[in-house]
């Protein structure tokens, strides 16, 4: 149990009932937790999950020590036909449910991730390979970190992309979204679109009202911690036409079909 505030007499308060009620230990200021790592400095928090993918790896036991600089080459699409059935799938099952939540910290494996456990209920020696690649990715990175700066402003900026058609075997788009708490990176989705996008702008524009829905749902939350939100919260596309039909989604014969996210992102606005 994890317990946080900023009132530290409070806190010891709710210790002390806790004790009163349960048998229970004081392990003090927070260090370890289900595999992630925490450390606190003068500048702010660090958090990692170094010790996870060392046992991780350990566990994957790979047979050389090579280290890869991307976890997964550039334009691969995979399909379930790709390369020869595995015997015994358990092992790949294995390492991409660790790697899941490895995903917890690490952002930079969240596509490759999302690929690769596409394949769990039949995955063949093509998937296993790049499973292996992005083992390897992490061997090269296992330091990396996710830092929270103290000194943070309390201002939300969100990026939000998409990719059109990239699924080989039912042609649907994937949806991306990361959001900034100032300098902080605190939450990010990669998600595979529920319907088939007629073009680009229409997958964008669903990304795009993806992390609108998350955007409103954080301005929730800090508010309810007390943080007072006062300016607009900046959402970024590169998608000049997502952007047009966002800002006058002018039902025509071009946009019908995709109304209902525009005027949702719209209505946000």
């Amino acid at each position: 149990m994890i317990i946080t505030g900023d009132d530290p007499e409070y806190i010891a308060f709710v210790k002390a009932r806790l004790r009163d009620q349960f048998l229970m230990t004081d392990l003090g200021p927070l260090r370890y937790f289900l595999g992630i790592e925490v450390s606190s400095t003068s500048d702010g928090f660090y958090i990692s999950q170094k010790k996870y993918i060392q046992d991780l790896l350990a566990r994957a036991a790979l047979g050389d020590e090579r280290t890869v600089e991307t976890p997964m080459e550039l334009n691969v699409k995979l399909q379930p036909t790709d390369g020869d059935p595995l015997s015994d799938p358990t092992r790949y099952r294995h390492l991409v449910g660790s790697l899941v939540y490895l995903a917890v910290t690490r952002p930079d494996i969240s596509y490759p991730v999302h690929i690769l456990s596409q394949f769990v209920s039949a995955p063949t020696t093509v998937h296993y390979s790049h499973l292996l690649r992005v083992l390897r990715y992490l061997r090269g990175t296992i330091t990396r970190r996710l830092f929270f700066s103290r000194s943070s402003s309390l201002q939300l900026q969100c990026y939000s992309d998409a990719t059109w058609a990239s699924d080989p075997s039912d042609h649907r788009s994937l949806s991306a979204y990361c959001v900034f708490l100032g300098g902080s990176l605190i939450a990010w989705k990669m998600k595979k679109q529920t319907a088939v996008s007629r073009s680009s702008v229409e997958a964008e524009l669903r990304a795009m009202a993806l992390l609108t829905a998350e955007v409103t749902w954080l301005r929730w939350l800090l508010a309810d911690f007390g943080v007072s939100i006062t300016t607009l919260t900046l959402v970024l596309s590169d998608s000049t036409g997502a952007i047009s039909v966002a800002r006058d989604p002018v039902k025509h014969e071009l946009t019908k079909h995709i109304g209902v996210d525009a005027f949702y992102t719209r209505a946000q606005v």
